[in-house]
């Protein structure tokens, strides 16, 4: 998956919100008022996130805007997830 930032803002927010007893995407669109393929497109990195929707999912998220831009994780996440690992952090 590319390393743009749209690419990994979409990551973290996948992890963040995986780490959240599996949410769902819906659930995390329902959350935050907005449409569940909108939530897709920013987990796939191809939507252009606005500032007052990140706030909207930092929110549904329970977690500060600034955790959303934490990349340091994402490769030991994609590991994880690729070995099938129960266990999913942020």
């Amino acid at each position: 998956m590319s390393n743009s930032i749209r690419s990994l803002f979409g990551q973290k927010v996948r992890q963040i919100r995986l780490s959240k007893n599996n949410m769902s995407q819906e659930k995390l669109a329902f959350d935050c008022d907005l449409h569940r393929t909108y939530i897709s497109d920013i987990e796939r990195g191809t939507r252009n996130v606005s500032l007052d929707n990140i706030e909207k999912i930092a929110k549904a998220l329970n977690v500060q805007p600034k955790d959303l831009f934490d990349f340091t994780t994402i490769d030991n996440f994609q590991q994880k997830e690729k070995s099938g690992g129960e266990n999913i952090e942020n």
